[in-house]
């Protein structure tokens, strides 16, 4: 009766929902879109939200590299980083379905990056990296999006209905915000 309860409660607030280390994310309502399009990634929710000039679409769940949603610092940390992005390619992936190429990094992150080494917060020899998309998961691995694992090397993933979903929705050049 708990669970029950639980359920029907989150359909109301339409937010992941936790039991312990795992979360159950209730999908969102989808309507027809209006105008351009525009995501958002929540780290702390693990949704990438889909938005048009009328406000918000739908939802997806999605995973990231860490726990920690502190942004990238360098090549190798596998935290997924923080910024507005464009969407600069699209492709087929024989692991991941399908992927969308994110303009990381972007000048920004590269005079972050260069300020943190100059201070000491990263390594002298480490890399800005690069590389970091939108894809989904490997196949037979949508339970890694489902109880929320993160797992990748700095990417969003979400399962392979979605990016399906969304590489057809989403046109080159879409914005892409990542935030904590």
């Amino acid at each position: 009766m708990k669970v029950y309860l639980l359920l029907v409660l989150s359909c109301c607030f339409c937010a992941p929902i936790s039991f312990g280390e795992s979360k159950i994310f209730v999908p969102k309502a989808k309507r027809p879109i209006s105008g351009e399009l525009y995501v958002i990634v929540d780290k702390s929710d693990y949704e990438l939200n889909l938005y048009d000039d009328e406000g918000w679409i739908e939802g997806y769940a999605c995973v990231f590299g860490t726990k920690n949603q502190g942004d990238k610092m360098f090549e190798g940390d596998k935290k997924t980083p923080n910024g507005t992005f464009s969407i600069i390619q699209k492709r087929d992936h024989k692991e991941w379905t399908k992927i969308m190429l994110l303009d990381y990094p972007t000048q920004i992150d590269k005079d972050l990056f260069e300020q943190r080494k100059k201070k000491g917060l990263i390594p002298k020899n480490a890399k800005i990296g690069g590389g970091i998309a939108i894809h989904g998961t490997q196949p037979g691995k949508d339970y890694t999006v489902n109880v929320f694992k993160n797992w990748t090397n700095g990417c969003v993933s979400v399962r392979k209905d979605d990016i399906l979903e969304l590489f057809d929705k989403l046109p080159l050049g879409t914005k892409v915000t990542i935030q904590p």
